[in-house]
């Protein structure tokens, strides 16, 4: 068959609340342009971190909100190179590379998040790039190449937001070359033959206007390798760049124009089969065609595709952050944006040798928004945003599936294909207002409501093309659909100064994410229940947020409840068992009500000049309360398992990090910096459906670093090893398990080392 192509003013106060946690500092709009480096020899203090959490800046231990911020050093001392490396540093927050493909991310906050990456599902955490939404999973792994600060809300957003979300939101929020000035270039080399480079420069066109232009150039050649080929897989290769135009004509009128490219091409992304693959034999029944291995995996995997046929994206947008100020107390802000991706990517979902879940998925999304906020600013105890937000999304896409092996007839494969077309299109408007009222000395009032309404439009065909032999069960199934969905989401949130470092705040947040088509209804039996509803969830949340008088010890503390119903849950069934040609299908329930409880701790404390030790830790009970699916609640259900819902998935109860790291002045020859850091992941299940071999029981990790700046900060040096105890562990699983079986579980790179280069001007 033919293939197509994430207070106290003691020591002891941080103690007692275990220092194993994280904040993290902002930095200097130079030192972000790469002029001077983040760790300069005189910050003494951790108070300054700003965050725009409420469309404002503000010091993040000022806002009543549960916000971890990221500068670019920061980013740098936690090794990561895409949005990825958060992983670990955050309390509650799972991010990694989503199953099987190599452009996109799988975000989950406080068990809150996307578990399919079906395009046809929206995610349940919102990616925004200086304030622009992302509306795919798809190309949101993003290359952090010319990041000024990343921050990571949890809990409920949408009274401030341009996209409603359920989980969370992660703003990446690049240079701005008015205040970036300057110029760096890096280069870099490591493990499985990375090599990589990265330019940044920002120029001052007038005292009124500055331009810039950033880069990057990332490739490796992967760690899992197909034995039977000696081909290379899991790596990357990427082309990225970003210019911007930033205009200042007045006091009174600015504006910011963006453009960026990024082009991929990598090859397959390879995961291990954790249970057998069989065959359906239409004489000799269940064939077993594959026994997974009980041995440690050694990033050894088969594959059915050719080395040409990888996975390949293409994504590009423009926008326009204009804002005039309307007096002394009103500004007006518009955010327009234009974005377009466009992937052709093969999957071996079986992750074998054997054609049982091998697909081609194309995609091409373009998608226009329009964002606009009237703000009001007293200049005392009042502010407030009026907003209003419009978004149209174009999502055509082509599928193949291939499964020459699933079916056979007295050992003899029975060829199978199944082609598919669908375009869905989507349009998202909503109003919000959020006012922020401090009604006595101390005290601070926010209340926020939104009202969100998205339809959506939805059309497929698929057809499905068997061998000679079964033939005569060719068939094409269509079905179109329109339905819209709208939502009130308000928020409110009290707030008490008990001094000027300690702050107290409680708050009730509702979140709304939208209803659906089944992008993977495939038979007639199927259409039925092919439309999904929305789903909710209300959050309440306590916090104090401390400092010491000094700035040098920081602590934030923050528990949560949150009440979560209709749960979009894509399972893996079969609609007829009985017959010798069962039909696969994997259907979405509104299945689920939620409780998940939690509590999260980071902080930081600067012990001297030249020492710092930050983390955070976590825990979280997620929780079923009920899970509508007859082959968990019907024991006469052929299928009958009731094990299948007892884990809520990519919901850990601990994690925790704890890093250290200290600089040692070398006097006339720069600064030498040491650091390290150890994380810990409770007990993980990596899909809806629970699969022994699609868990990952707790495993910590490890990581150091050293870098070397020059006394003026013109050179740095960084070397480093992730994962140095060479942990072996699971970060992401296949769930198919109604088709041969498949359960593919995704791994970890292994032990890697890097070494960078980078000249500032």
């Amino acid at each position: 068959m033919k293939y197509r192509n994430l207070s106290g003013s003691r020591l002891g106060l941080a103690i007692a609340f275990g220092l194993s946690t994280f904040a993290a500092q902002a930095q200097d709009p130079a030192q972000a342009a790469g002029t001077a480096p983040a760790r300069a020899a005189d910050a003494t203090t951790l108070d300054g971190i700003v965050v725009t959490a409420r469309r404002r800046a503000e010091s993040i231990q000022d806002v009543p909100v549960a916000v971890s911020a990221f500068g670019e050093e920061q980013l740098r001392d936690l090794q990561a190179n895409n949005i990825d490396g958060l992983q670990g540093a955050v309390p509650n927050l799972n991010i990694v590379q989503g199953r099987g493909s190599s452009n996109t991310v799988n975000v989950f906050i406080r068990g809150i998040g996307q578990p399919d990456s079906l395009q046809t599902f929206d995610p349940g955490v919102g990616m925004y790039v200086d304030d622009v939404y992302y509306s795919r999973i798809n190309g949101a792994l993003f290359s952090l190449f010319d990041v000024q600060q990343v921050e990571v809300l949890r809990g409920p957003q949408g009274t401030l937001y341009g996209k409603n979300s359920t989980g969370g939101a992660i703003k990446v929020t690049t240079r701005n070359p008015l205040d970036d000035t300057g110029a760096a270039v890096e280069f870099g080399t490591g493990s499985f033959g990375r090599m990589d480079g990265r330019a940044y420069l920002g120029e001052q066109l007038s005292d009124t206007a500055a331009f810039s232009l950033a880069g990057a150039w990332l490739t490796n050649d992967g760690y899992v390798e197909d034995p039977a080929t000696g081909e290379d897989y899991n790596g990357e290769d990427t082309i990225s760049l970003r210019g911007k135009l930033a205009l200042r004509p007045s006091d009174t009128f600015s504006a910011t124009l963006s453009a960026d490219y990024t082009r991929q091409d990598n090859a397959l992304t390879l995961g291990q089969p954790t249970a057998p693959l069989l065959r359906t034999d239409l004489a000799l029944g269940q064939v077993v065609l594959l026994q997974p291995s009980t041995d440690d995996y050694d990033f050894r995997t088969r594959t059915s595709f050719r080395p040409s046929q990888g996975q390949e994206m293409t994504h590009k947008g423009v926008s326009a952050n204009l804002q005039w100020e309307l007096g002394e107390q009103w500004s007006l802000r518009s955010i327009s944006a234009w974005r377009k991706l466009d992937t052709s990517s093969f999957i071996d979902i079986d992750a074998s040798e054997w054609v049982l879940g091998d697909v081609l998925v194309e995609v091409d999304q373009e998608q226009v928004s329009q964002e606009l906020q009237l703000q009001y600013d007293n200049g005392g105890n009042l502010q407030a945003i009026f907003g209003a937000y419009y978004m149209n999304e174009t999502l055509p896409s082509y599928q193949e599936a291939y499964a020459d092996d699933f079916f056979g007839f007295a050992g003899t494969p029975i060829d199978f294909l199944r082609t598919i077309d669908d375009d869905l299109e989507t349009t998202s408007v909503a109003a919000f207002a959020h006012v922020n009222w401090e009604f006595a000395p101390t005290w601070t009032l926010a209340a926020g409501l939104r009202y969100s309404r998205d339809e959506k439009d939805y059309w497929r065909t698929t057809s499905t093309y068997w061998g000679p032999i079964l033939a005569a069960l060719n068939e094409t199934v269509a079905f179109d659909g329109n339905r819209s969905w709208d939502a009130w989401t308000p928020s409110l949130s009290l707030q008490k100064a008990f001094s000027d470092n300690v702050m107290g705040y409680v708050s009730a947040n509702r979140g709304f994410k939208s209803g659906g088509f089944n992008g993977r209804a495939n038979a007639a039996l199927e259409t039925t229940r092919a439309v999904f509803d929305p789903e909710f969830v209300w959050t309440y949340e306590a916090g104090v947020k401390m400092r010491s008088d000094d700035g040098r010890l920081t602590a934030n503390v923050a528990a949560f409840h949150s009440s979560y119903k209709d749960f979009q849950a894509r399972v893996s069934e079969v609609l007829n068992p009985d017959s010798p040609t069962p039909t696969f299908s994997f259907p979405v329930l509104n299945a689920a009500e939620m409780e998940i409880n939690g509590f999260e701790f980071e902080g930081v404390a600067r012990l001297g000049d030249a020492t710092q030790l930050s983390g955070q830790v976590s825990w979280m009970d997620a929780s079923y309360r009920s899970f509508e699916d007859l082959r968990t609640t019907d024991p006469a259900n052929p299928a009958y398992d009731p094990s299948l819902h007892e884990h809520v998935p990519f919901s850990p109860d601990w994690t925790a990090r704890i890093a250290l790291q200290h600089a040692f002045d070398l006097g006339g020859n720069g600064t030498l910096t040491v650091g390290g850091d150890v994380a810990y992941r409770g007990d993980t299940w990596l899909s809806v459906d629970n699969r022994p071999g699609l868990m990952q029981e707790a495993y910590t990790t490890a990581g150091v670093f050293t870098s070397w700046d020059s006394p003026q900060y013109a050179w740095q040096v960084r070397a480093g090893v992730r994962n140095l105890t060479d942990e072996l562990y699971k970060i992401e699983g296949q769930e198919f398990s109604s088709v041969a079986n498949i359960q593919t579980a995704y791994y970890a790179p292994p032990r890697n080392w890097y070494l960078t280069v980078r000249r500032n001007f």
